[in-house]
């Protein structure tokens, strides 16, 4: 079943930049969109996956690795939790070509 997810988080996008080349260019699996806009708090991630496994599955693997490393890079001990994630209820999806 298709997983929908929003979530937002206190970063800039210097530091995105930096956990994106962390986490690397291979695709994820099950990632069908993955979208990442300015807040006026920081940075909103949306994403579409093939499941909420395949979700949970990369940023275990993949994404909280990178934030950890940016992270302690600038002086955090301690992780901060997860930023609250919005399941969306999707109802399409059209990608250009």
């Amino acid at each position: 079943m298709t997983y929908a997810l929003s979530y937002d988080v206190p970063a800039d996008e210097k530091m995105y930049r930096q956990v994106q080349a962390l986490i690397g260019d291979e695709q994820p699996e099950g990632l069908v969109v993955n979208l990442v806009v300015h807040t006026d708090g920081g940075l909103r991630h949306i994403g579409v996956w093939n499941s909420e496994a395949d979700w949970q599955r990369f940023h275990n693997e993949r994404v909280e690795p990178a934030v950890h490393t940016v992270l302690r890079a600038v002086g955090f001990s301690e992780m901060p939790p997860d930023p609250p994630v919005q399941e969306l209820q999707l109802v399409d999806i059209w990608l250009g070509g």
